[in-house]
């Protein structure tokens, strides 16, 4: 925010400057600013970035060059600085060595299924994250049971817990999981909170952790928000991830804020969703939280003494069977540090491999011309495609987008429907009835691109069959279904300031 009114002030001063002073210098001074634009544009076109993220940048360097340029060198930049990344993948680089994959798992899910074999190996591959078996997934279709299952698991821990979330606001939800948090760490429990700066700017604060360490948890803060010197910064830890004693695992779309639970209304009814691990699958999520964890400032070197040994056949506390569907799971996180969208490429391959059906659940639906190619032509290859996202918007001009892109793909054969007592925060696929992905990554161009996030990719899992009966009772029982003559009827207005927006949505 800084940067930006400084830099509109500086673009602002050139015309008046260019008006009232320069006179004859002016265009002169304008070829020059163009020809710098101009260089920079050559050097986009050149990176890995997503096309429609280029071409935004480009239109808005070439139109302001002053403003453009000085806001895409602090924040177009699709990765941090090159410090940040070398820090980033040397953590990751200690982790590999313990991110193997169980043995007879890459061939039991050939057996079963090859298209889904290949999704596992795909994020085994790129991103070394290992399936898990034989544990159990419980789908939440709404915050309040995520929470209270939160806090039975917290109440049991007796080795450590690991929180990590973008938001965390004072109030009935995080008080209360503070108390147990308190009591646990009285106890010898190591207790640890990881929590983006920006995300809390507003909502703690800027000395929180000190109140914090002096309860007994060690908390740590995600990308410094320092107005000026954390300009060029412009990728937020948007992951939601609580690790119990290396045996369970939250991850979903709610974060430690009393809306997720309904106890604060804001835009209608919250409608959230999430996933509770148990069994070795966890591992994953555990390596995840102390890779960031030491990126931000390294103390952990032996990392194996987070690491439950089930394979010694040993029932943890809190993990119960799976009759007939023991399943495979595979949680895995997404960086704006490498070249690889995985958050998108899965959801990418659901689409791409699904014989019957897929139900989405998004917030936000501005997606880039490859999503929305792979959600059309699943369409129209007779895969029924449903999307689910918000009739009460807590952004208007990102719901204007999302609504912008209704027509084309009701065109297509997609089914919209939008959720009508409120706010639909859930981010998951479902499809066939056997593969899910549930987790923080939305469909929009900043978690597919600039956040760290994560997920689950759930294959023969109950709760692949909760996702799906939660799915069809919401359409059935909250929704409205979007018509051709809805999206017609659009205010006149809306849609010129949409077409004006889609210029620089990657932006958003």
């Amino acid at each position: 925010m800084v940067w930006v009114a400084i830099v509109m002030m500086l673009q602002v001063a050139w015309v008046v400057a260019a008006v009232l002073f320069l006179g004859r210098y002016y265009w002169a001074i304008t070829v020059v600013l163009s020809l710098i634009g101009l260089s920079f544009v050559m050097y986009i076109t050149q990176e890995w970035y997503n096309p429609a993220y280029k071409l935004a940048w480009s239109i808005l360097i070439l139109s302001v060059p002053i403003l453009g340029t000085i806001l895409y060198l602090f924040f177009g930049r699709g990765n941090t600085i090159i410090a940040e990344r070398r820090k980033h993948r040397h953590i990751d680089e200690e982790l590999h060595p313990l991110m193997e994959q169980p043995e007879g798992v890459a061939e039991e899910l050939l057996r079963e299924n090859p298209a889904v074999a290949r999704q596992f190996s795909y994020l085994y591959r790129t991103a070394h994250y290992p399936a898990g078996r034989n544990g159990s997934t419980h789908y939440f279709s709404g915050g309040e049971e995520y929470f209270e299952e939160l806090c039975g698991a917290l109440n049991g821990a007796e080795h450590f817990i690991f929180l990590e979330y973008f938001i965390i606001e004072r109030g009935y939800m995080w008080e209360t999981i503070l108390d147990i948090l308190t009591e646990k760490a009285e106890k010898g429990v190591e207790v640890r909170l990881l929590y983006d700066d920006v995300g809390c700017i507003w909502l703690l604060p800027r000395n929180y952790p000190d109140f914090l360490e002096k309860r007994g948890i060690v908390c740590r803060r995600f990308n410094l928000l320092r107005p000026v010197m954390s300009a060029v910064f412009n990728n937020r830890d948007h992951r939601k991830i609580a690790v119990i004693d290396g045996h369970t695992a939250f991850c979903g779309g709610l974060n430690l804020a009393d809306e997720y639970i309904n106890r604060k209304e804001r835009f209608g009814h919250w409608k959230d969703g999430g996933v509770v691990i148990r069994g070795e699958a966890v591992w994953n999520y555990t390596a995840m939280y102390l890779s960031m964890w030491n990126a931000i400032r390294h103390t952990d070197f032996d990392y194996g003494r987070y690491r439950v040994d089930f394979a010694s056949g040993k029932q943890t506390r809190g993990e119960r069977a799976v009759p007939g569907r023991p399943g495979y799971v595979l949680p895995y996180g997404d960086s704006p540090l490498d070249h690889e969208c995985i958050g998108e490429n899965v959801y990418l391959n659901i689409l791409h491999n699904a014989k019957r059906y897929v139900y989405i659940y998004t917030p936000y639906l501005i997606i880039d011309q490859e999503m929305t190619v792979a959600l059309e032509l699943a369409a129209k290859s007779g895969v029924d495609i449903r999307i689910m996202t918000p009739h009460i918007p807590d952004k208007k001009l990102i719901f204007m987008l999302t609504r912008s892109y209704y027509a084309r793909l009701l065109d297509a054969g997609v089914r919209i429907y939008e959720y009508l007592p409120g706010f639909l925060h859930t981010k998951a696929f479902v499809s066939d009835d056997e593969l899910a992905a549930v987790g923080s990554i939305n469909l929009d161009y900043r978690s597919l691109y600039l956040h760290f996030e994560c997920g689950a990719l759930l294959y023969r899992t109950e709760a692949v069959l909760e996702l799906k009966e939660d799915f069809v009772r919401t359409m059935e029982r909250e929704t409205m279904e979007i018509t051709p003559e809805f999206c017609r009827r659009r205010p006149l207005y809306e849609r010129l300031l949409v077409s004006a927006m889609h210029l620089f949505e990657p932006l958003f």
